[in-house]
């Protein structure tokens, strides 16, 4: 891969991998570490990585990195990134109110979540990828990926405990 191009592919895919270590639970200053002890293992790694699974080896390399330092925490920290979104002005306090509760039950049922599960909740229905692509990401097969899957649904469900829709 030429400089120029890596540099093309890296830019918006380490942001959104730091989004998603964020989301993960990581802290913001350890996402920082993590995407920047990616890139120089990527670099440093670049002539033996496939051109065509690059992003799926920086995602791995990310949260390997992320699970390490988890580890050596000895425990799953969660923290969110706190994200503005204006609301419409013809739109009712209550259903804001609303959507803001459920957003933060939401996210207080992933905090409680088994580390694995949260990661294929958030990889499949925030970060939307496909089983294929969380297969080729994680190195399990499509069929250990959709009964994961299975699993982390099935906990979210209990964790949420039937409210909402």
């Amino acid at each position: 891969m030429e400089p120029r191009d890596l540099e093309k592919v890296l830019q918006p895919k380490l942001a959104e991998i730091r989004r998603y270590l964020i989301r993960l639970g990581a802290g913001a200053s350890d996402a920082e570490d993590i995407v920047q002890d990616t890139v120089y293992k990527a670099l440093l790694y670049l002539e033996a990585i496939d051109e065509r699974k690059f992003s799926a080896w920086l995602y791995k390399v990310a949260i390997n990195r992320y699970f390490d330092l988890c580890r050596r925490k000895k425990k799953f920290q969660y923290s969110e990134e706190v994200e503005v979104h204006p609301t419409p002005e013809h739109e009712l306090p209550e259903a804001v109110l609303l959507r803001r509760e459920r957003k933060e039950k939401i996210e207080e049922v992933l905090a409680g979540m088994i580390p694995a599960n949260r990661q294929l909740i958030l990889l499949k229905y925030e970060m939307e990828l496909s089983y294929k692509e969380i297969s080729a990401m994680l190195g399990i097969t499509e069929g250990t990926v959709k009964a994961t899957l299975y699993r982390a649904r099935q906990q979210f469900k209990q964790l949420y405990g039937g409210e909402g829709e």
